[in-house]
């Protein structure tokens, strides 16, 4: 066993305590339940990736840019700061978080970047957007006001720790983040945003912390793997606990701390945490779309019957999957809703398999759908990848506890 509670199934009591952000912790109570997670990312929110945000992406003034790194260094610093805040404002605003809650989704997933925390930044070579954190304050209030558990992601580490992603804040063909020097900086960003937690009531219902998304997998980056699991995990373990102790906080009232579990494939995230190491929380990520099982010749059954057959995840939340099928080529009328919105049939399959894939994860830890909002993926309404977008469509219930009702899994 991990832990003494069950990993990431934590609900928050409808009151929070009302102890001053400036004299002693806040303190949530957490309590043990049976309740899976049921959430959806804010992707693009603080770290926006311009394929799932054109519209906005260009609105914003970064045209081609690939990146936020690229945007800032484009615009110049202060006019890439003016046209970020209008983002951060806009994209997911208070009435987003009340929606979310209506759907009877019970968790959102945070994704940051360490420039949040702007003095962490080398300004004389790191290109960034400042002002961030207003924002993610204003977020994580009213998500917690909405009762909505909340999963702190760190998204994008110093140096970017995945190969040219986006999502990273700055695509890379060398990943950066794999030094000493930025392991440092990335433990500094995670013990201030834990006693930023533990401090500030607007986080109240952050029952987790992840310490790093989706960082390099030891098949192509051996070394860079190895390094992060025997040295930057077990150091941000104890980053995180010696903040919360010099905090007072009790054992009870700890955060979740979130690891990539070991199918990620970067090696086993405990494998050199405390053997104490109770409240350790693993994400598993499940995209249909990059499954090498599936072909062009692969069937909608096929789909379904592998979501049906799905029960791989352990105690793992899937923190990122989609309806996104790998056999679809951009217009193909038997997979692609553009041009092909209302296909009943289409839609049919798409809710299916939903269904499917939220009842296989909520055997396991429970899920968080990537992602709440986007606009225009390939000039269209791509419901497969946006929340709001499918249950619009009628793809995805209105009530996200109904995955058993619409799935075809017996």
């Amino acid at each position: 066993m991990l832990g003494s509670l069950p990993l990431a199934f934590l609900a928050a009591t409808a009151s929070a305590a009302s102890i001053s952000a400036r004299t002693e912790p806040v303190r949530p109570r957490w309590q043990p339940g049976s309740t899976p997670i049921r959430g959806v990312n804010l992707g693009s929110q603080f770290i926006v990736e311009p394929w799932m945000a054109a519209d906005a992406w260009r609105d914003m003034g970064c045209g081609s840019a690939g990146d936020e790194w690229t945007c800032v260094q484009n615009l110049g610093q202060d006019k890439a700061d003016a046209a970020f805040k209008k983002h951060w404002a806009s994209w997911v605003t208070k009435d987003d978080i009340s929606k979310i809650a209506s759907l009877k989704l019970n968790t959102v997933r945070i994704p940051v970047g360490f420039w949040i925390k702007e003095d962490l930044v080398d300004r004389s070579s790191e290109h960034y957007p400042r002002g961030g954190l207003e924002y993610l304050d204003k977020i994580a209030g009213w998500a917690s006001d909405a009762g909505l558990q909340i999963i702190i992601d760190l998204h994008g580490g110093p140096g970017s720790q995945s190969k040219d992603q986006s999502f990273t804040g700055h695509g890379t063909s060398n990943p950066g983040f794999y030094t000493q020097a930025n392991f440092e900086r990335a433990n500094k960003f995670l013990e201030w945003m834990a006693e930023r937690i533990h401090k500030n009531k607007n986080y109240r219902n952050v029952y987790a912390l992840q310490v790093m998304n989706e960082p390099v997998h030891a098949g192509e980056f051996p070394s860079q793997a190895a390094d992060m699991v025997k040295n930057f995990y077990p150091a941000a373990w104890s980053r995180i606990r010696n903040r919360e102790k010099s905090l007072g906080v009790a054992a009870k009232d700890q955060l979740n701390i979130m690891y990539m579990g070991q199918s990620w494939g970067s090696g086993d995230p405990a494998s050199h945490l405390p053997a104490d190491h109770a409240l350790l929380s693993t994400d598993d990520h499940k995209y249909y779309r990059w499954d090498p099982q599936f072909g062009e010749g692969s069937s909608r059954q096929d789909y379904l019957s592998a979501a049906c057959a799905d029960n791989g995840h352990g105690r793992s939340v899937v923190g990122e999957w989609s309806l996104q099928v790998a056999t679809d080529s951009g217009d193909d009328k038997r997979w692609s809703p553009k041009g092909n919105e209302n296909n009943a049939d289409l839609k049919t399959f798409y809710r299916q398999f939903w269904g499917a894939q939220a009842q296989a994860y909520e055997k396991a830890g429970g899920w968080v759908f990537w992602s709440w909002k986007c606009n225009w993926i390939g000039g269209f309404s791509e419901y497969r990848w946006c929340y709001e977008a499918a249950v619009d469509a009628g793809v995805i219930p209105k009530d996200a506890t109904s995955a058993k009702s619409v799935s075809p899994c017996k």
